[in-house]
């Protein structure tokens, strides 16, 4: 895996989410864009997991916490859909959790309630960890 790849990855997983908003417009609740934005990841050949259940490691312990990504594309990015008038600290930290506790070199956050998508309803998260990875 390098920085390459994942930039690559990041651009074509935009491409996707530019699609269905598109198609959609803003204003709709984020299940159906993410049931939109599967599809379209199908259609494109990507493999993903959506809902993936998060283990939290209490004490040594492995906990079931509600804890849910929304899509694991390729095994190397964390996609965190929003449907929301503005994205909040929270919501970039629930994203940069996911990343650190899936061990994944890189986020997405996509909010499809914004006029552009482009512009401004996508945001790209990087774990520190992975901040060696090559070009």
């Amino acid at each position: 895996m390098t920085k390459t790849y994942l930039k690559d990855l990041v651009y074509q997983v935009n491409g996707c989410a530019i699609e269905v908003h598109k198609h959609l417009g803003p204003g709709l609740l984020e299940s159906v864009y993410h049931t939109c934005l599967k599809k379209e990841l199908t259609i494109r050949g990507f493999e993903f997991l959506t809902e993936l259940t998060i283990p939290v490691y209490y004490k040594g312990l492995e906990l079931e916490a509600g804890l849910r990504c929304d899509l694991l594309v390729e095994k190397s990015l964390v996609v965190e859909l929003k449907a929301v008038e503005k994205v909040l600290p929270i919501h970039e930290a629930q994203i940069l959790t996911y990343m650190n506790l899936l061990e994944i070199p890189i986020g997405l956050m996509i909010n499809f309630n914004v006029t552009h998508i482009f512009k401004e309803g996508q945001k790209t998260y990087v774990n520190e960890r992975y901040r060696h990875l090559d070009e």
